[in-house]
């Protein structure tokens, strides 16, 4: 694909997307949106875990343009703009990690959120300073953050627009696991190369059931494994495991 704001580089186990706007901070405006839409339709095509970054810069993102925000109406907020390409990452087939260092604020916590899986360095900071400029944390945090990090912290964040840095993100579980900047590729990759070993449909049926209401367990298990139970992978890989004893 031809990208300007972000990079995508395809690989046979996994794709790379890189936030690339570093003269913006990696600011998202409508072109990044349109473009990450862009991979979003290209990997419902053609599923594979992705690992998303903001490069080697130090930075993820440092929030939504507010240029563009700033001249933005009812009508936009209505549309859910940046929400509704946030969701649609959530709801990509196959996992997804995001590797931050640096900040991730406003709009750029919030892509972090949509992801799976987050690790960050140690110089990373999470904050969602919206109250600050007169509207609200409208594209994901204030139902996942909550979920994420529990009602309590997520308010207060939400409430006084402060910075979470790294070593309070891991405490809180926001993050997997935090290194050294010069680190955090190779421990995303490596946890990607773990998830690549598994199961591509048991993958996709796993985060399909985690994503279920809890209404609908535990039936979306036992079809989810029926489905499974049927499928010839499952018989290639358990006949090895078998073999292997």
């Amino acid at each position: 694909m031809k990208l300007d704001s972000v990079r995508f580089d395809e690989r046979d186990d996994r794709v790379v997307v890189t936030l690339d706007r570093p003269s913006k901070r990696n600011a998202i405006d409508q072109d990044m949106v349109d473009e990450l839409h862009a991979v979003c339709a290209h990997l419902e095509k053609h599923p594979k875990p992705m690992l998303l970054t903001g490069g080697d810069n130090g930075i993820f993102a440092a929030g939504a343009d507010i240029a563009q925000l700033r001249e933005r109406d009812k009508h936009d907020a209505l549309q859910g703009i940046n929400a509704t390409v946030f969701e649609r990452i959530r709801r990509l087939p196959l996992p997804t990690v995001a590797a931050i260092d640096g900040p991730a604020l406003g709009g750029g916590a919030e892509l972090a959120y949509a992801c799976d899986i987050r690790v960050c360095s140690d110089r990373a900071f999470f904050g969602q300073p919206e109250v600050r400029l007169g509207i609200i944390a409208g594209a994901g945090a204030t139902y996942r953050l909550p979920q994420l990090v529990g009602e309590s912290l997520a308010k207060e964040l939400l409430f006084t627009g402060r910075r979470m840095h790294a070593d309070e993100a891991l405490s809180a579980r926001l993050v997997s696991s935090v290194v050294p900047p010069e680190e955090l590729l190779t421990t995303a990759d490596a946890l990607l190369d773990k998830i690549a070993k598994s199961s591509a449909m048991a993958l996709q049926l796993t985060k399909l059931a985690v994503h279920s209401p809890p209404e609908a367990h535990p039936q979306i298990e036992m079809t989810a494994q029926a489905v499974l139970f049927e499928d010839d992978e499952k018989y290639a890989r358990m006949t090895r495991f078998l073999e292997r004893g």
